[in-house]
């Protein structure tokens, strides 16, 4: 039951496209440059961490989740210290 109420659906991410704003980027990350995208889909609030593949021209989704309120602002823009 727990898994379920974490989930969040390929449809939740692409149809809130419009909210996305990024919140922390990490531009010498491992692979590739980086970014935390703050995001809402009707009443969720939701994190997505994205790779990009500026050379060949795509993004890749490396996870979602719903943002823990004690580790998060109010506004889960900016991590609490």
């Amino acid at each position: 039951m727990r898994m379920k109420n974490r989930f969040i659906s390929r449809q939740m991410i692409l149809e809130s496209i419009d909210n996305y704003e990024i919140i922390e980027s990490y531009p010498e990350d491992k692979y590739l440059p980086s970014y935390l995208i703050y995001s809402r889909y009707q009443h969720t609030v939701f994190h997505v961490l994205v790779a990009v593949d500026v050379e060949n021209m795509n993004v890749r989704i490396i996870t979602a989740y719903r943002p823990d309120p004690k580790k998060w602002s109010e506004d889960f823009k900016r991590r609490r210290k």
